[in-house]
């Protein structure tokens, strides 16, 4: 079963969960999504009606995790831990994948530092470990680790829910990439037509050619059998040459001989 198969069975899940519970007890809802480790989109969790009813209340700081979880990073998490409930090592090993996520969102190449830095990972080995055994095998991501380089090559990385904002900006992305996509259409269509035309022109000058040629070869043809014609005649008029054949059957004369009288 695939990732997006299971992400959708998961989220199924967890929404009928939510739309089951209210107040405090959406508490637990919230930890046990935000620990499930096949579990990495939140959007449709926070969209339950009793999940936005938990803004301004004692529970909010459920609302804020599932929020942590949709958007943030482990980052973020440090950057308010103060006003957010205490994390399990799952809810840490999940955000940090996701922060993964977020890194490959705008970067193909991660250099192993930023990595670090933003994984609080204290060495190299250890974030190879991580890479490998909680992101590319659970299928998150895919990618090439290059060690000479200290770099994480990203292949594939699952998409995260949409940040406010962040809607538009896609919207615009994509319209962009569409009306760049109709353009190229359009020249390929002016170039099929010009190859198409460039054949027509080929065929109809090949046809030409070969009527030349045609009319030449008639031609020549013409002028050979009025010279042979010419010939026969030359040969058959009177007086004209005498067949061969004809004048060596005919008997040879003797020479004729004067006679000269002589008289006394």
């Amino acid at each position: 079963m695939d990732i997006e198969q299971k992400q959708a069975e998961h989220i199924d899940y967890f929404v009928k969960q939510a739309s089951a519970h209210n107040g405090a007890s959406l508490a637990n809802v919230a930890v046990e999504a935000t620990s499930h480790p096949s579990l990495f989109a939140f959007s449709e969790i926070l969209a339950v009606p009793n999940v936005l009813e938990l803004q301004g209340t004692e529970n909010s700081v459920y609302l804020d995790l599932l929020r942590l979880f949709a958007h943030g990073t482990w980052s973020d998490y440090k950057s308010n831990a103060g006003r957010l409930p205490q994390l399990v090592p799952d809810q840490i090993l999940k955000l940090k994948q996701l922060t993964v996520l977020t890194l490959a969102e705008t970067n193909k190449v991660l250099p192993y530092d930023i990595l670090m830095q933003e994984l609080d990972v204290a060495n190299v080995r250890e974030l190879e470990d991580f890479l490998i055994n909680e992101c590319m095998y659970v299928g998150i991501v895919r990618g090439k680790l290059d060690q000479l380089r200290r770099c994480f090559e990203v292949q594939f990385a699952a998409g995260r829910d949409l940040r406010p904002g962040q809607l538009g900006n896609m919207i615009q992305t994509l319209t962009n990439w569409l009306t760049t996509s109709d353009n190229l259409l359009i020249s390929i269509q002016e170039k099929i037509k010009w190859a198409d035309s460039m054949g027509e022109v080929d065929k109809k000058h090949k046809k030409e050619v070969e009527e030349r040629v045609e009319e030449v070869k008639k031609s020549l043809s013409t002028k050979a059998d009025m010279d042979f014609r010419g010939q026969e005649e030359i040969f058959s008029e009177p007086g004209g040459v005498m067949d061969y054949e004809e004048d060596r059957s005919r008997p040879k004369r003797a020479p004729e001989m004067s006679v000269r009288c002589f008289f006394a």
